[in-house]
């Protein structure tokens, strides 16, 4: 499971739903929810977020809060 995935899961949200107010078909939200190999755009965080009414950066930095900078 994705970051997107576990957020979505801890919020018990509805795909179905969410494909609905976003127009993010069901199947690219399973992927992103289930694939770490797909990549999440920032229009579909965007979209997200608003149709879970949270905050587009509350879902950012929970997404993105293992990525770090390389040491130089």
């Amino acid at each position: 499971m994705t970051d997107l995935g576990l957020f979505l899961s801890k919020r018990s949200v509805n795909k179905a739903e969410i494909s609905r107010r976003t127009g993010i078909s069901k199947s690219r939200l399973t992927q992103l929810s289930n694939s770490n190999t797909t990549k999440l755009t920032a229009e579909e965080l965007y979209r997200i977020a608003l149709s879970i009414q949270v905050s587009p950066c509350e879902l950012l930095t929970f997404v993105c809060s293992k990525i770090t900078l390389p040491e130089i």
